[in-house]
Order: structure tokens, then C-alpha cells, then sequence
């Protein structure tokens, strides 16, 4: 190309769109697409996740659901606006829907002649209504227990040695609003994966003309070793886990405590992990109103 014409071009002012200022006080390209996270106000998404084959020769048909919000957390009541058919609109679905991705959640168990009929979830939030579709009919789709018990991670197959832990749930008499209840989880495991030592944690930079270490880097570290983690499948309100997150086994058993906004019937999930491999193990509570006081 003629020096003379790269010299006008570059000569030629930059459009208010792609001038250098705007990117310097925080611009977007124009071909940016905006990530919008939104706190609440957004639909659920039901997913089919596949289906397991039985010994017996039934079916087990696996959901999740993907609720789109940050933050906002709904319970949405066995009904018209959150069924399973045929056979429903109460098949022992979720009924309180935590934020984000929930994957491998929910089973519904299908006879061996189920054939080509198809099992429908539907879920109808905050104004909007979303179907999964449940069907044998597509072999891929087929997945095994393996798979949910490493959500979906990279399966080393039959042969590996680690054995999955088994967790029990000590049973409750039921609980009160607003009273603490203790949750107790029994586990046992083969101790594969040998658990692994935290790394140290890196020093933070205090000086201000240093480069602040990420937030990433900063946040507590991940317990390691066999671990008891507690998600709410059911219920009419949210229920309070304390501790929150990821509970270490000591002894055989992690506890914790669950508090109770209003009265109703409850499924808490227990999940046990050994950081490799996990297994869950549901209890559902009866929750009570406090007795009145004359």
C-alpha cells in the first residue's frame, strides 16, 4: 500500500464508538455482549440429566434444574405450576429451588415396559413455564450411577479402588420453627482417596504499590478429605444450615444445625463426599409451629 494513503488513514480521527478514550474509562467493544446476572425475578429451568437401567429391568429417569437467578430462592408448591406427568402432578419432585445450576437431583422410577412414553416435568416461575422431557428413547442419554456420584467428572471406570462412602442420617422426632434442630450424619469409607494436605496459603500484599493478590487466592481453602455437604430438596421456606458449605467427618459423623421459618413437611439431602466420589442419603421432617403460651 502507498506510505501515503497509510498516512492519511491513520490521520483520520477514530468514530465516537472505537475512539482509545472510551475503552480507557471502562468502554465496551461494540461487538460486546453483556453479561447480565440477575438477583431474582427469573424463571427455572428443569433439565433431563439421562436415564439408568435397574437389575429389575425399571427405569430410572434423572432431572435437574437450572434456576436462573443469583440469589432469589423459590418454593414452589407440588401443583399447577410444578408437576410431573403422567402419574402426578406429585411425584417427589423438588419443591424449594436453590440458585444456579442443581444437576442429578431428582429420580423418577419408570417400569421396564415404560417404551417410548415420555415423563414431563414442568415448572412454571415467576411468570414463565419450562418443560424437561424424560424419555428411554435416545441410547445415548443413558448414564450410570458412576457418572452422578462424580457429577459428571472424569470416570476412571470399575477398576479404580475407591469405593464410594455411605453416609446414614440419625433420625428425628420432628422440629419446632425457629428452634435449632441437630442433624446427624453417620459415614463410613474406604479412605481412597488418600486425602491431601492444604497447600499454604500465599501472604497477602499489604503494600498499595504491590499487586493485590486475587480474590481467588484469598478466599478459605477447600476441607479436604471425607466431607458431609446439606441441600434442601422440599419444603414451604428456607431452612438455615449452620455450619454452611462443606462439613469435615470427624470421628464417623459431622453435625449440624437446621433452623425453620415457617411450619411443613421438609426433605433435607445429606451428601456425602471423599473427594472423589459421593452418595446422598435424604430425610424428611416434619416441622411444627412453637406451642402457644397462655
Amino acid at each position: 500500500m502507498n506510505k501515503w494513503i497509510v498516512a492519511l488513514l491513520l490521520a483520520q480521527p477514530f468514530g465516537p464508538a472505537l475512539a482509545p478514550h472510551a475503552f480507557a474509562q471502562g468502554g465496551q467493544l461494540p461487538t460486546a455482549i453483556p453479561q447480565t446476572k440477575w438477583a431474582s425475578g427469573q424463571d427455572i429451568v428443569p433439565y433431563f440429566e439421562g436415564w439408568i437401567k435397574n437389575p429389575d429391568g425399571s427405569f430410572d429417569l434423572v432431572f435437574g434444574y437450572f434456576n436462573r437467578n443469583w440469589e432469589e430462592q423459590l418454593a414452589i408448591p407440588a401443583g399447577p405450576a410444578n408437576s410431573v406427568e403422567p402419574g402426578g402432578p406429585d411425584r417427589g419432585q423438588p419443591t424449594y429451588f436453590l440458585p444456579r445450576r442443581q444437576g442429578w437431583v431428582y429420580r423418577v422410577r419408570v417400569p421396564k415396559d415404560f417404551g417410548k412414553q415420555t415423563m414431563t416435568w414442568t415448572i412454571t416461575a415467576n411468570g414463565k413455564t419450562e418443560k424437561a422431557y424424560g424419555e428411554l428413547t435416545n441410547p445415548v442419554e443413558e448414564i450410570t450411577e458412576r457418572i452422578i456420584m462424580t457429577r459428571g467428572n472424569l470416570n476412571p471406570g470399575q477398576e479404580d479402588p475407591n469405593k464410594p462412602p455411605s453416609v446414614t442420617i440419625a433420625p428425628v422426632a420432628g422440629a419446632i420453627v425457629g428452634e435449632p434442630l441437630k442433624l446427624t450424619a453417620a459415614v463410613t469409607d474406604d479412605g481412597l482417596p488418600k486425602p491431601r494436605e492444604s497447600a499454604p496459603r500465599r501472604p497477602t500484599a499489604t503494600d498499595a504499590t504491590r499487586i493485590q493478590a486475587q480474590t481467588n487466592s484469598n478466599a478459605p481453602s477447600r476441607p479436604r478429605g471425607l466431607t458431609i455437604s446439606w441441600m434442601q430438596i422440599r419444603g414451604p421456606a428456607k431452612v438455615t444450615f449452620e455450619p454452611t458449605g462443606s462439613t469435615p467427618v470427624v470421628g464417623g459423623a459431622a453435625a449440624i444445625t437446621a433452623r425453620f421459618q415457617q411450619p411443613g413437611t421438609y426433605v433435607m439431602r445429606a451428601t456425602a463426599n471423599d473427594g472423589s466420589l459421593s452418595t446422598r442419603s435424604d430425610i424428611t421432617i416434619a416441622v411444627t409451629s412453637p406451642p402457644s403460651t397462655p
